[in-house]
Order: structure tokens, then C-alpha cells, then sequence
């Protein structure tokens, strides 16, 4: 099998070539080159098949002993390797090669179990140069947490375990222990060494220099030339995503680790070593154990480097309980304790708890383990408002267990705020809060998702984007939206806490997931004017809107006080139309990028034309309206001219009943709770003018109207004019452009009446 590491390095004191007197020189490298191989290209051991019946790699020793050896350098033994004998002499070299003549191989005879002999040679094998670089990219860069390395060797002896399992129950022949299976941690504090030992599959010298050995498999060029010329810092994360080298994590730890291996039903095993920097070694062993160990002599504490003392049982229970807690074997943790007699004694202590409750059925949970589950993932000292499981199987399998908290944490809507959701993979903790499979207006949800199997990078910090990882997160998502509804109908008391805790959160979902924005809608509630204290869903508003109405009637501000009595409210109130409350400031966002609902388009009544009277009353108003346009056609044209500055238009309002004026948005504008919110985080807004509308009916604008029409030069009717657009920003809480003018023209006008 031609050896995947890289080139062979021959021990000390092997035989560097078969030679003899006439025989001429046969190293490996002409070797390669005679069986065909014209480019020179480095060749590894023979098949572990071809180690019995041919002569031992880099030895002058037959691995028959039923076999007569051959002198090293005859013909016969380059003809056992498959190489026609060299010629001794120049004359014999420039005259005319003969064509080789085609021989049948000997036959093979089957060797006795008793007679087989195994070498104790010890090979060193070299690291391609692409392969050392990658080895130390992989040290020094690619994890971000040291502590995941305990993780990739237990997720690895997990992994064993199983196959194991398996292997035994399809080969009922097969030699192998399964009555105990488990990882076992020892550490040696004075020779600073810690060990993972399972007694799972194990693995041949195959499949050491195959698994082990995946970092120089073919391809590292192109991978570290794609490396070097990525600049940016998360394609750089992807491309270190197509090696799956966990292995390697230990060497961020450790100056050197062994690795001694048996295969479940072979004989021998196996011992490989390295210390990371170039070569490696590998020999076989006669009596190594069932499974493997992983051995690593650890480096100094280093507090600058985040590097921890792996030495220490508390630490080592720390990382277990973190990242391995719910693997299903048991993870025993040699720990040293002292007997009544005052002797130390070494035992074995169980220190994962094995429980995966998302893994056992539903009815085989008890409501307080569910509880005792939630404070452990959340941290939190209340009972979970709702418990909602998930389980998916068939070409891609994973289950979920999350939680809806009964009360929002302190830091929803902070910045620095994280998602709850954390992410295993065959119960091996990858990652918390994963923002791949939560979003963001749904960050309170707390809980675990376990997948079979996922795209992740090599450090398994980061996921890689695939179909995978988006189908989660929409079922993720559709389920939660689903398990809300149905509390809004089987629960009403849990939905009104969750709403009055999370509504702020969830509303932000109709800005971003447009293919759930009607469920959000569904499940959404709204203070409206038809109750004060209870809210309103828009499937209860639609149910109430009376004959003939079309729109679902809302406005937006800092208060429901402002809202409810401001001049706006006047003729919906009078006509006996809901309207919906809005002083959630995300309100001022989604209302202006939902354009219905179940067919009812929302309307502001702050903006635009607002036609509350029904086709039969705009029939019989037509004649007084159009008399009172003429009527009115100065005082609004002269009064556009003077308060240019401030409003685009002045016109008369069919919305207000007892105030004299109201200041209205067009259809599209900001409102001014927007316009706020924008400044308020530093940008720039132009300035927006309005439309004030004027009630035509008032006995204020009516007699403006008669004054104008008699002195339309008097200097006394401008600030007339001054003052009522004051009053009509000031009565929808908006802000003064010049407060001291305002209440200097208002001082004056008092005085008179004195």
C-alpha cells in the first residue's frame, strides 16, 4: 500500500539497500523507479497483506520461515520484488536489454498462527513539507478554546465505542469485550502526562496510518496555497472546514503523544508517536489492550496562552461536564482519594452524567427533570413557561429540546445580548449560543439541538452553510411559532406572560422572516381602543370591524395617553372605529413593511386622507364639501405661503371634530416617533414637512377665515397662524422648532384678555 504520510525514513542501523557484490545497488528509490514508476516518487511499506508471504520491509529477513531466504542482492530476490537483476559490468549495461521473461509467483501456503512472527522494527516516517506546515497551522491557529481538545479525543473514544457495538452484533464471531464499554481519563500529576483510553473497535496499522495520518493525505498544496491567498478570516474558517483533523487539537497541549491501539479481534496492536514537528513514529506491539489510549505529555501552565493545567481533576471535570456531559457511555475520571487508614487510593469515579433527556421518550421524563434540564442550559432560577420537544428522522436525523422562559433576561435587548440555543452533535457539545439555528427575534428560546451529523469547520467551532443547517433552523422556527399558537387557545394565562415578556422580541421577526410574517401576525397582540386593559389579536380586531370597513386602523407613539387624545382619534372615536395602539418603538418599524393582514390593509390615521363616511353620506356631504373648499380656498392658500417653512400644504380635515387643527403625515412619510429614533442614533435625517389640516367647522379657524377675508395684511393674523400650528404639533407631542417665539406671540395674546 503505498504510504500516504510521505517519505519512508529507514531507522538507525537498517539496511539502507539490498546489496551484494554483482548484484549492484537497490534502494528504495531505484526501486520505485525499475517497478515503473519514471517520476522518482517516495515508496511506502507493502500491504499489510503482502508483510506474510514477502520479505519484511527494510529487513534481510524472510517473513516465511517456511521459506528458504534468499542472499540479499541475487537475482531471485530482486525477482521476489519484482525487479530483473541490474547488470554488474559496463558492457552488459550498454548492450541491448532482453524483454524480462514473465514468471507466475510461487504459490502461497497458508503459515500456522503458531508460526507467524511479528517484527518489532520501529519505523520513522516523515511528514510531507505541506503537511508540516498544515500540522502547525493547525497547532497554533485554528482552535480558539485549548480545552476542545479533551473534547475531540472523547468524541473520538465515543465513536469507538459504538462501532464496537455494532461490529459485535453483526459478527457474532468476533473477539471482542463488550460486557464493560467505556472512556477511562487518568492523569499523572508528576509526570505531567493525561490519558484517554477506551476499550472500543480499536484500529489496525491501516487505519492508523489512514485516520491518524488524514492531515497528509493528497491535496495539502492546493489547500495551503487557497490559505495563503485568502485574506479574509471567515474563508479562510471555510477552508479549514474540508479537513476533518481533530486528532491534531492534542498537539496544542502536548509536546508529544503516543497512541497505542488494538483492533477488536486482531491479535497485535499498535503503537504510533510524534511530537508534532516532522516525523512520527509507528510499531507493532504484542500485548496492547482492546481500544486505543491516546497518551499526551503536556506542556507547562501558561496563563498568556490560555493554556491550562490539564493535570488538575477539577479542570478535567470542568471540560467533561462542558462539552461530554450527555455522551452515552460513561467517562470514569481516575481520581486519587484517601482510605480510613490514611493510604491513597486510586479509584474510578463516574463523571458525565449520560442523561440526554431529548433522546428518551416524552413520557419517560418527569416535568421535574424537564425543570432541573432548563436551569442547567439557562442559567435561570425560574420554572420554564413551556417545554417543546422535537425530534426529525429519516435521510437526516436530529432532535430538539428547548424551552420558553417565563421571564426575559436582563440583556434581551442589549447589544452584547446571545442566543440560547446551544449545539450538539452526537451528544458532544459543539457550540453555545449557535445563531446558525436560532434568529434573532427568537434569541430567548433556550435549549439543546443534537444532530447526527453536521457541516463544521475543522475546529468544530463554526458550522459550514449547507441545505442541512438552514432545513433546522425553519423547522427550529415553525415549531416554536406553532407551539405559541396552540398556548394561545390551550393556555391563555401562560400567552399572556409570554407576550407581555417577549411580544417586544418577536414583533422584530416581521422585519426579518417574510416567510413566517403571517404566523408572527397570528400570534401577535395589540393594545386597541376597544379595551384598555386586555389586548387584541388582529383575528379578534377583524372579527369586530364594523360593516363596510376596509382597513385595520392604527397609531403609532410614545404613550396610549398621547395616542388617545390626540386630534386624530377625534372622528374614529366619534364613528365608533377601533383603533390600534402602538407604543412599542419596533411598532414604528414593521408597520411601515407589513402591508396587510388576512386581506385588511393597515391604515394610519396620522397619515394621509382618512374616509371614514360611507358612499351614501359622501353622496348627500358632496355639495356642503365642495362650499366649503371655496369658501376656504383663501385662508388655505394664504396660510400654505406663511408657514412654508414648517408644512408642505394646508388643507381642511374631514378627521377632527372638536379640535381646531391636527398636523398629518402623506401616506409614505416618516413619522416623527421615526424621525426621533434616527436621530437618536446619530443619523442625519432631512427635515420632513407635514400637512396641517384645519377644521373647518371650529369656531378658531372659522373666524381666522372671516379676518383674513377683511385685513389680509394684518401682522396680528400671521402669528395667529403661528399659534395654531403650534398647538397642533404641540397636541400630537411633537417639539417646538422655536418654543421662546411660540410663547412670547401666546404671553401677548393673553394679556389682552386681561
Amino acid at each position: 500500500m503505498a504510504q500516504p504520510f510521505g517519505t519512508r525514513v529507514n531507522p538507525p542501523g537498517s539496511l539502507r539497500r539490498h546489496g551484494a557484490p554483482g548484484g549492484g545497488p537497490c534502494q528504495a528509490r531505484d526501486i520505485g523507479r525499475r517497478r515503473g514508476c519514471r517520476r522518482g516518487l517516495p515508496l511506502g511499506p507493502p500491504p499489510v497483506s503482502a508483510w506474510v508471504g514477502f520479505r519484511a520491509w527494510g529487513t534481510g529477513i524472510d517473513a516465511r520461515p517456511d521459506h528458504p531466504g534468499l542472499a540479499p542482492g541475487t537475482a531471485a530476490a530482486h525477482r521476489r520484488c519484482r525487479v530483473p537483476a541490474r547488470p554488474a559490468d559496463d558492457a552488459r549495461r550498454s548492450a541491448p536489454r532482453p524483454r524480462p521473461r514473465t514468471r507466475r509467483p510461487p504459490p502461497f501456503h497458508p503459515v500456522p498462527a503458531e508460526r507467524k512472527v511479528v517484527t518489532t522494527q520501529v519505523e520513522t516516517l516523515e511528514f510531507q513539507s505541506e503537511a508540516r506546515q498544515l500540522l502547525q497551522l493547525m497547532i497554533h491557529s485554528i482552535y480558539s478554546n485549548k480545552d476542545t481538545f479533551l473534547r475531540e479525543l472523547v468524541s473520538n473514544a465515543s465513536d469507538a465505542l459504538d462501532k464496537v457495538r455494532l461490529e459485535a452484533f453483526r459478527d457474532k464471531d468476533l473477539a471482542a469485550d463488550t460486557s464493560d464499554l467505556h472512556v477511562e481519563i487518568e492523569i499523572d500529576a508528576e509526570h505531567r502526562t493525561l490519558t484517554v483510553r477506551d476499550n472500543g473497535i480499536g484500529m489496525t496499522r491501516d487505519d492508523v496510518v489512514q485516520l491518524i495520518g488524514t492531515i497528509a493525505k493528497s491535496g495539502t498544496a492546493e489547500f495551503l496555497r487557497k490559505l495563503r491567498e485568502t485574506q479574509d478570516a471567515a474563508a479562510s474558517q471555510d477552508l479549514i472546514g474540508q479537513f476533518g483533523v481533530g486528532f491534531y487539537s492534542s498537539f496544542m497541549v502536548a509536546d508529544r503523544v503516543e497512541l497505542l491501539t488494538r483492533h477488536a479481534g486482531s491479535a497485535h496492536g499498535v503503537r504510533w508517536e510524534s511530537s508534532g514537528e516532522g516525523t512520527y513514529t509507528i510499531e507493532p506491539v504484542e500485548d496492547a489492550p482492546q481500544g486505543t489510549s491516546v497518551t499526551l505529555h503536556l506542556k507547562p501552565e501558561d496563563a498568556e496562552d490560555h493554556l491550562s493545567d490539564y493535570t488538575s481533576q477539577w479542570k478535567v471535570r470542568e471540560i467533561v461536564k462542558r462539552y461530554s456531559d450527555f455522551i452515552t457511555w460513561p467517562i470514569r475520571l481516575a481520581v486519587e482519594k484517601t482510605a480510613e487508614d490514611g493510604e491513597m487510593t486510586r479509584e474510578l469515579e463516574t463523571v458525565n452524567s449520560m442523561k440526554a433527556l431529548w433522546a428518551r421518550a416524552r413520557d419517560e421524563v418527569t416535568d421535574e427533570e424537564y425543570t432541573e434540564f432548563y436551569k442547567h442550559v439557562s442559567h435561570d432560577w425560574n420554572d420554564p413557561l413551556e417545554v417543546i420537544r422535537m425530534q426529525a428522522e429519516g435521510t437526516f436525523e436530529y432532535q430538539a429540546l428547548m424551552f420558553i422562559p417565563a421571564q426575559a433576561p436582563l440583556d434581551l435587548f442589549m447589544r452584547e445580548r446571545k442566543r440560547g440555543v446551544q449545539l450538539y452533535v452526537k451528544r458532544v457539545f459543539i457550540m453555545d449560543n449557535c445563531e446558525a439555528l436560532m434568529p434573532e427575534y427568537l434569541r430567548f428560546v433556550k435549549g439543546v439541538v443534537d444532530a447526527a451529523d453536521l457541516s463544521l469547520n475543522v475546529s468544530r467551532e463554526i458550522l459550514q452553510q449547507d441545505r442541512h443547517i438552514q432545513l433546522i433552523r425553519k423547522r427550529l422556527i415553525r415549531k416554536v411559532l406553532s407551539t405559541v399558537k396552540s398556548m394561545m387557545t390551550e393556555h391563555p394565562d401562560r400567552y399572556t406572560t409570554f407576550w407581555k415578556e417577549f411580544g417586544s422580541a418577536v414583533k422584530e421577526g416581521l422585519l426579518e422572516d417574510a416567510d413566517n410574517r403571517d404566523t408572527i401576525l397570528d400570534i401577535s397582540s395589540f393594545p386597541s381602543t376597544h379595551d384598555e386593559d386586555a389586548p387584541t389579536t388582529l383575528r379578534q380586531y377583524v372579527e369586530r370591524m364594523k360593516d363596510g370597513q376596509q382597513h385595520i386602523y392604527y397609531m403609532t407613539g410614545e404613550t396610549r395617553s398621547i395616542i388617545e387624545n390626540s386630534p386624530h382619534m377625534e372622528a374614529l372615536r366619534a364613528k365608533g372605529f377601533e383603533v390600534l395602539v402602538l407604543t412599542d418603538p419596533i411598532d414604528e418599524m414593521w408597520v411601515g413593511s407589513v402591508p396587510q393582514f388576512d386581506g385588511k390593509e393597515f391604515r394610519s390615521i396620522a397619515k394621509g386622507q382618512v374616509d371614514l363616511d360611507t358612499d351614501e353620506e359622501k353622496e348627500t356631504a358632496e355639495a356642503e364639501r365642495e362650499q366649503r373648499q371655496k369658501d376656504f380656498a383663501g385662508l388655505l392658500s394664504w396660510m400654505t405661503t406663511t408657514l412654508q417653512e414648517n408644512v408642505k400644504e394646508v388643507r381642511l380635515s374631514s378627521r377632527l371634530t372638536t379640535s381646531p387643527a391636527c398636523i398629518v403625515g402623506d401616506a409614505y412619510d416618516v413619522t416623527p416617533t421615526l424621525e426621533k429614533m434616527y436621530r437618536a442614533s446619530g443619523q442625519n435625517m432631512p427635515q420632513i414637512k407635514r400637512i396641517l389640516e384645519l377644521n373647518p367647522t371650529h369656531p378658531l379657524v372659522s373666524g381666522l377665515r372671516d379676518a383674513h377675508g377683511e385685513r389680509a395684511g394684518d401682522e396680528e393674523l400671521t402669528e395667529t397662524a403661528e399659534l395654531l400650528y403650534g398647538m397642533a404639533l404641540l397636541a400630537e407631542g411633537g417639539e417646538l422648532g422655536d418654543p421662546a417665539r411660540f410663547t412670547s406671540i401666546l404671553a401677548r395674546r393673553l394679556e389682552r384678555t386681561l
